[in-house]
C-alpha cells in the first residue's frame, strides 16, 4: 500500500510540474492570437489529435461547445477518408500532437493548407513540422513545456495530457468570458440532468401564485393571520396593502409574540404589528436555484421566500420543500 501511495505521489508532482511549467512559459501574444482567431471565427472550431491526444481533442471540443464556442472533434483517420470536407474556410481547427510529427496528422495538413484554414497547434515541439504549418498557415503554435511524463518509462503521455488538457481549458474559459456567456446561456446548452435543473428551472416554475398565496391585509386581526397561515401551510403569510407587499408574519414570529404576550388580549393585535417589514423577496424570473440559496443564507434558515415584482407587487411564494423535490440541491 505504501509503494501505491508514493507513486500516486509522483504521478501527481510531476503532472503538477507539467502544468506549472507551461504556465510560467506560456507565449502571452500565441495565446492571444489563438483566441482572437477562434473568437472572430465565422464558422466553427475542429479539434483534432490522435491516440490519447485525440482523447483529450475531444474533451476540448466538448467543452468548447457547452460554454459558447461551436466546437467538434474530427478523427484524423476519418479526415484522411474524406471526412476534410467538414472543414471549411470560415473554420478553425486546433491539433493536439506532443511530437508534433504524427503521420495520422501531418497526412491531413496538406488539406486543411489548401482549404486555407488557420492551424492552432499544441505542442511540446516548437520546430515540428506541426508547428512550422500552424504559423505558415496564419494560425498559431501554443507550445507547452515537460521535464518528464509521470509514466516511470517515460513513455505513456500523462503529465503531456495532463498539459493539453489544461490549456484546453484554459483557451475554452478566456472565449466563454470573452462571449460573456452568462449561466442562462450554459442553461440553454444544458437542459437535462441534475446541472440542467439547476440550471433552467426558474422561480416562476415552482412558485405558488394566485388565490395559493398566502395573504392578509395590514389590519387584519391575530386570528385571520392564524386562520390563512394554517389553510395556506407556508409557515408564513404576506402581508400587503393593496396588492403591494409590505411585511411578512412567519411561525417563529407567532411564536415569539405569544411567549412574550401571554395576557395580552389578542383580539385586538392587528397582522401590522405582528410582521416583519420589507421583508426579503426575490423575482420570479430569477432561477430556483438562487432562492434556494437565498433561504439557506439566511441565518437562521428560512424554508420559503416571498415572491415580488420590480415594483413591490406580491407575486407569489415559493417553499424549499418545492425546490428539493424537483431535484435542485
Amino acid at each position: 500500500m505504501d509503494s501505491f501511495i508514493k507513486s500516486a505521489q509522483r504521478t501527481f508532482e510531476i503532472e503538477a510540474k507539467a502544468i506549472g511549467l507551461s504556465l510560467k512559459n506560456l507565449d502571452a501574444a500565441a495565446f492571444e492570437r489563438a483566441c482572437t482567431l477562434v473568437l472572430n471565427a465565422a464558422g466553427r472550431v475542429i479539434v483534432t489529435g490522435v491516440g490519447k491526444s485525440g482523447h483529450i481533442a475531444n474533451k476540448i471540443a466538448s467543452t468548447l461547445a457547452s460554454t459558447g464556442t461551436p466546437a467538434f472533434f474530427l478523427h484524423p483517420a476519418e479526415a484522411a477518408h474524406g471526412d476534410v470536407g467538414m472543414v471549411q474556410r470560415e473554420d478553425v481547427i486546433i491539433v493536439l500532437s506532443k511530437s508534433g510529427a504524427s503521420d495520422e496528422l501531418l497526412v491531413l495538413v496538406p488539406s486543411l493548407r489548401r482549404i486555407g484554414v488557420p492551424i492552432v497547434a499544441i505542442t511540446f515541439a516548437p520546430e515540428s513540422k506541426l508547428a512550422i504549418e500552424a504559423r505558415e498557415s496564419g494560425g498559431a503554435v501554443l507550445l507547452l513545456h515537460l521535464d518528464e511524463e509521470a509514466c516511470p518509462h517515460d513513455l505513456a503521455p500523462t503529465a503531456s495530457t495532463t498539459a493539453m488538457l489544461v490549456v484546453g481549458d484554459a483557451l475554452a474559459v478566456a472565449l466563454l468570458e470573452a462571449r460573456e456567456f452568462s449561466s442562462a446561456d450554459f442553461a440553454r446548452l444544458h437542459p437535462a440532468g441534475a446541472l440542467g435543473r439547476k440550471l433552467t428551472f426558474s422561480v416562476a416554475d415552482l412558485m405558488v401564485s394566485g388565490d395559493g398565496v398566502p395573504r392578509v391585509k395590514e389590519n387584519a386581526t391575530l386570528n385571520e393571520v392564524m386562520m390563512e397561515m394554517s389553510r395556506k401551510r407556508f409557515g408564513a403569510t404576506a402581508v400587503v396593502s393593496g396588492e403591494t407587499l409590505v411585511g411578512i408574519i412567519t411561525d417563529g414570529d407567532l411564536r415569539r409574540f405569544f411567549e412574550s404576550h401571554s395576557t395580552v388580549d389578542t383580539s385586538a393585535v392587528k397582522a401590522k404589528e405582528l410582521m416583519f417589514p420589507n421583508p426579503r423577496t426575490i423575482s420570479s424570473t430569477a432561477l430556483a436555484i438562487e432562492a434556494l440559496h437565498a433561504m439557506e443564507d439566511r441565518i437562521p434558515k428560512v424554508m420559503q421566500l416571498l415572491v415580488a415584482g420590480a415594483d413591490g407587487t406580491l407575486e407569489g411564494i415559493i417553499h424549499i420543500h418545492d425546490i428539493v423535490k424537483a431535484g435542485i440541491s
